[in-house]
Formats: C-alpha cells, sequence, structure tokens
C-alpha cells in the first residue's frame, strides 16, 4: 500500500482543538479508563448507499439474511472492492465459521465499483477469518484467529487433514495461496507462532506487520510482529498492558499515510496507538472511542469503527448497549489526532444480546467513497460523501 503524499488545503488544528487531543493521549497512557462520549456534534457528510453490494440469490445468509458475519473490506488498487467474511453462516454469533461450508461459500469475494459479484475463492482455508488486507501489487493478505482444535462439533482441519488456524497468508488476486507465516494449529509468541492474530498489513516497501493477540488468548499476547516482505522476522513490540506501546486486544492494524505510520486498533485498552516502522511509540489517542477497526487513506485521513462504552460497562465489547446507538465511523486526520467528522452507524445495536462490534472493518477508496464490515448485524456497507 503505497504512501501518499498530503493534498488539498492545510488543515488549520487549533490550540485549544490540539490540547484537548494531548490531554485525551495522556490520559490514554496512563491507564484503563473509559471512552470519551460519543463526539455527536460533529457533522456526517455522508449517506448511506442502499442495496450495495449485489448478491446473486445462490449467496444468500441463513434466514434471508444477505450476510452471514463481514469481518474485514478493503479496496484494490484498481478500486475494486474485496470481502473477507465468514462464509455465510454467523449461528452461533460471533462462533461463525468457515469449516466444511462448501463451494458455494467462499471467504473472500471481489466486487467491481458498482457493487457486482466478479469472483469468490478462498474454501478451505479458514476457519475463523479475522484480518484482510491488500498490497500495492493487489494480492490479498489474511489471519485466521481460530485456536480451537474443534468448532461447533467439526475438526479444525482441511480436506488433507491439516490443522486451520494462527496463520498469516499471502494469496493472489487468483486465489493462489503464494506465502504463510505461523505454524498452522499452533499457538505462541514466538517469530514464527500466533496466538489469534487478528490484523495484518503491508507497508510501502513490502514489509509485513501481524496484530497478534485476539482476546483471550492462552499465551495472554498482545503485540505487533514486522516481517520483511519475504515472510523473515525482524522484530516484535508490545505485551499484555495498558501503558504506552503495549496492549489489550490490538484488534486492526494499518500502514499508511503521508509519514507511513503503523496505526493500532488497541481495542480494549479503549485507544488508537500509533507507532513509526521501528515500532517507536508516536502517539496513544482516545478521542475516536473504544476502536475495533483503523484505516488511513493517502491525504492523512483516519477513519476508525468505534464503540462509545457507558463506563458501567467495563471494558466489554460485547452485550447490549445501555442506552442509545453508541456505536458510529469517526473520522479524524492521521497526523495531529484531530476529529472531523462522525458517521453513527445505521441499526441500533441496544436491542443485541450477543455481538456489537460494527464497523469491524474499515476502507475508503480514492473518491472518497467509506466501506464498513458490519459484523454485528451482517451486513457490508458503502458510504458516499454528500457535498
Amino acid at each position: 500500500m503505497p504512501t501518499g503524499g498530503r493534498v488539498g488545503p492545510t488543515l488549520a488544528v487549533s490550540a485549544v482543538v490540539v490540547a484537548a487531543a494531548l490531554a485525551v493521549a495522556a490520559r490514554a497512557q496512563g491507564g484503563r479508563d473509559a471512552t470519551v462520549p460519543k463526539p455527536s456534534t460533529l457533522p456526517n457528510p455522508y449517506r448511506l448507499v442502499p442495496d450495495w453490494p449485489t448478491l446473486p440469490a445462490t449467496m444468500k445468509g441463513p434466514n434471508g439474511r444477505k450476510w452471514g458475519e463481514v469481518i474485514r473490506v478493503h479496496v484494490a488498487p484498481n478500486g475494486n472492492v474485496w470481502v473477507f467474511h465468514r462464509c455465510f453462516y454467523d449461528k452461533p454469533n460471533g462462533d461463525a465459521t468457515c469449516l466444511n461450508r462448501g463451494d458455494a461459500n467462499p471467504p473472500i469475494l471481489e466486487f467491481n465499483p458498482a457493487g457486482r459479484l466478479l469472483r469468490g475463492f478462498g474454501v478451505g482455508l479458514f476457519a475463523h477469518p479475522h484480518g484482510f488486507t491488500l498490497d500495492k501489487d493487489g494480492n490479498i493478505w489474511t489471519t485466521d484467529t481460530n485456536d480451537q482444535e474443534t468448532i461447533l462439533g467439526m475438526p479444525a482441519k482441511n480436506a488433507l487433514g491439516v490443522a486451520v488456524g494462527q496463520e498469516v497468508l499471502k494469496i493472489s488476486s487468483t486465489g493462489n495461496v503464494l506465502m504463510r507465516i505461523g505454524t498452522p494449529g499452533v499457538g505462541g509468541n514466538g517469530p514464527y507462532t500466533f496466538d489469534r492474530p487478528t490484523g495484518v498489513a503491508i507497508a510501502a516497501n513490502g514489509d509485513i506487520f501481524v496484530a497478534d493477540g485476539h482476546s483471550p488468548n492462552k499465551s495472554n499476547g498482545a503485540r505487533v510482529v514486522k516481517y520483511s516482505p519475504d515472510g523473515k522476522f525482524l522484530k516484535a513490540w508490545g505485551r499484555l498492558g495498558p501503558e504506552p506501546g503495549n496492549f489489550k486486544e490490538p484488534h486492526d492494524i494499518y500502514v499508511g499515510g503521508s509519514k507511513g505510520y503503523v496505526y493500532v486498533a488497541d481495542r480494549l485498552n479503549n485507544r488508537v496507538q500509533v507507532f513509526d516502522q521501528d515500532g517507536n511509540f508516536v502517539a496513544a489517542w482516545k478521542q475516536f472511542g473504544q476502536p475495533s477497526s483503523v484505516y488511513v487513506d493517502t491525504r492523512d485521513n483516519i477513519y476508525v469503527g468505534a464503540t462509545f462504552q457507558d463506563a458501567s460497562r467495563g471494558q466489554s465489547v460485547t452485550g447490549p448497549t445501555t442506552g442509545g446507538n453508541d456505536r458510529a465511523i469517526v473520522i479524524g486526520n492521521a497526523i495531529t489526532g484531530e476529529l472531523k467528522y462522525l458517521i453513527p452507524d445505521p441499526g441500533d445495536l441496544s436491542a443485541m444480546t450477543d455481538t456489537g462490534t460494527s464497523a469491524s472493518g474499515i476502507a475508503a477508496d480514492d473518491n472518497g467513497n467509506i466501506y464498513a464490515a458490519d459484523v454485528g448485524f451482517n451486513n457490508l456497507r458503502k458510504y458516499v460523501k454528500t457535498d
């Protein structure tokens, strides 16, 4: 994913806004305090595109639903939209799997910008899809967070009897596996073992960054692992904890913007953490809420799929909310942390009882359209700017 230069008018950030952002970051460095209130006064210049994309009638979710659990979405250099989902199967919620779903349920789907399905593949490669991105050459990178030997009574193995999960895969745009990092079915925190890897991001030079440590995991791990373009271990940083540079469920990761920073959705620490590519701490931002997803475009806009939890709910990201709809996409400046826009979720997850991280994946295209992988309501959303 190439690093882009800054374009457009220079941002005029007031001293008050900068001071507030720094204060929030300072609080984030001090511990596990609750997320800030949802910034509901921010403008929303986006509208939801109805009935996008188009799925064939044979590829509908259970009980007539359009989708199962959609976990991630990204846009390729050619403008096509790629989706990573849990194979149209979502029962029980949060435990959806791609095991034994058959050829009609491919976990990776490609759509053209108009929303027409072009192809799907990846059958047999995944048990529990999670991390997903594309590099500048259009290759697909994925992670699988499965750490169980059986799922819903089924052995977590592929057709060859090999364990599935705990891996990062590089896959061509035609579905060929080009590289594997990790030890299939084996968890750990070594240089070539993961324990529930949540996300993967590719720098402009091809270096690979993996967010490792979905909560809970057996190693009590929470870190970022860096590899060379050919998959050689380079370094790792972070452990379980609230301090700057440590994590509690690094749920998503992205490398980009004009500075090529590493952005981590440090979900259960209620902050987005920012690093350089050597792992040096830059900032911790709590003003974006409790993040499940993070994406940065070439214009240094940061997009975060967030929950703004009531403090009485503690660190949980599941279960019903205590009030109105407190989930949203938050858009800001990826260098200063200044907030710009807020897109409230179209569905109110307060009525749900078992899952509730709505925009668990997020991306934007070169035209500024936003795509949200809605794992809570089993949907894929597209937004266009109205002005």
